[in-house]
């Protein structure tokens, strides 16, 4: 009973989003929780029907005696076959190491991913004003600014292509 409540207590949409699972991850979880809730909706289903079987009645109504006395002989024959379940104990183990392995990169790559945005974060925050930045500044940030501009500068080329045709031409003669 205590597993059922908690079951119903896991918000497993919050958790596929939250975890950032890949779409295979979610996918198989989601096959499994489907095959799992079928299997304990058949199984209630069969636990709920009666187990015996009134032979006196079958007798009394069916002329026919010798087919309850074969019904009979066969039921005290019966015996339950078992199965052996370690092939698929093993599929199990290798489908939650396959989802643990998953689980433990994406939580790697997500410690990557935070590391690299409290870095950002960082910089930002320590930024410096635009209106206080230089030429330097800019060109130390991005060296490739400054080699295109020598290039530029080399060719004799001043104006920057593309810029009329964005922001127009502001000369006034």
């Amino acid at each position: 009973m205590a597993s059922k409540a908690a079951v119903a207590a896991v918000d497993f949409t919050r958790i596929y989003s939250t975890l950032g699972l890949g779409k295979d991850t979610i996918a198989a979880l989601q096959a499994f929780r489907k095959r799992h809730g079928d299997a304990q909706r058949i199984q209630s289903q069969y636990a709920s029907q009666p187990t015996t079987i009134d032979l006196a009645h079958y007798r009394s109504v069916l002329k026919n005696k010798a087919i309850v006395d074969e019904a009979e002989k066969l039921l005290k024959d019966f015996k339950v076959v078992t199965y052996d379940v370690n092939a698929h104990v093993k599929a199990i183990e290798t489908f939650e190491a396959k989802a643990v392995e998953k689980a433990q990169a994406t939580a790697a790559q997500i410690d990557v991913e935070l590391k690299e945005l409290q870095a950002t974060l960082a910089n930002i925050e320590e930024a410096r004003p635009f209106e206080d930045l230089t030429v330097e500044d800019v060109g130390n940030a991005h060296p490739r600014i400054l080699e295109a501009v020598e290039t530029m500068v080399k060719k004799g080329k001043w104006t920057v292509p593309g810029y009329k045709e964005k922001f127009g031409d502001l000369s006034l003669m």
